[in-house]
C-alpha cells in the first residue's frame, strides 16, 4: 500500500491529503495519506506535499518540529516531494530580498531563484489554464490552475526545467523526484500532478 505525508505545520493539509486520496482512486491503488506535524509521522511515509501558507512560518515551525533537516535527507535520498506556492519557495535554491530579509532558511533541493508574491497586489488570486510540457497523452490538456498571492520561478539551472508559464514566467518547474508548483493543485479536482509524484515512488 503506497503511504504519502503532507507536511501539516500550516497551509491547505486537508486538501491535500484529499488530494492524494482522490489520486489514489483514480490510479486505481489502495495507498494511505496522512499529516506530518512530528519526525515520526515521516515513519513509511513515501512521498510528501509541502503545502502552501507562509514560508518564513512553515520553515521555522519544520527546523521547531525537527522535520527541516530529515525532509530535505530523504529528498536527497529520491523520495518523492511536491512544494506548492511556499512549499516551491522552501525547495528552491535562492530566494529573493524578502526571502533574505525574513532570513528565511530555504531546503535548497532544486537548482532554482524565486520571487515571493510575484503577481502583485491586482493579481493576489486568480486561475489560469496552463500548458504542462511533460510527456504523455493526458499532458496534452490544460491544467486548471490557481493562484494565491503565487511566488514565481524566476531562474532555473543545472538539473532542474521549466515545466509550465504565465505570461512569460515560470509557474511549474522539476528536478528528478522533486516538483515545484507555483499554484494549488490541491484546491482543484485534477490530480494529475498529485499522481504525478505516486508515480515516482
Amino acid at each position: 500500500m503506497l503511504k504519502a505525508g503532507v507536511v501539516a505545520v500550516q497551509g491547505a493539509v486537508t486538501e491535500h491529503l484529499e488530494a492524494f486520496e482522490r489520486a489514489f482512486s483514480d490510479m486505481g491503488r489502495k495507498g494511505q495519506a496522512v499529516p506530518v506535524r512530528r519526525l515520526r509521522d515521516l515513519g513509511g511515509v513515501q512521498a510528501l506535499a509541502i503545502p502552501g501558507g507562509e514560508s518564513t512560518t512553515i520553515s521555522r515551525l519544520l527546523q521547531k518540529f525537527g522535520l527541516f533537516d530529515e525532509i530535505g535527507k530523504r529528498a536527497r535520498e529520491g523520495m518523492p516531494v511536491l512544494g506548492t506556492c511556499a512549499g516551491l519557495v522552501l525547495l528552491s535554491r535562492e530566494g529573493d530580498e524578502e526571502v533574505r530579509r525574513t532570513k528565511t532558511r530555504l531546503l535548497g533541493l532544486v537548482d532554482m531563484a524565486v520571487a515571493r508574491n510575484a503577481f502583485g497586489r491586482q493579481k493576489e488570486s486568480f486561475e489560469a489554464d496552463i500548458a504542462v510540457d511533460l510527456p504523455g497523452e493526458e499532458w496534452r490538456r490544460p491544467y486548471p490552475a490557481v493562484f494565491i498571492r503565487a511566488p514565481v520561478v524566476t531562474r532555473v539551472w543545472g538539473g532542474c526545467r521549466a515545466l509550465a508559464c504565465v505570461e512569460g514566467r515560470i509557474v511549474l518547474a522539476g528536478q528528478g523526484n522533486l516538483v515545484a508548483a507555483a499554484f494549488h493543485p490541491e484546491l482543484t479536482t485534477d490530480t494529475r500532478l498529485h499522481r504525478l509524484l505516486l508515480g515516482m515512488i
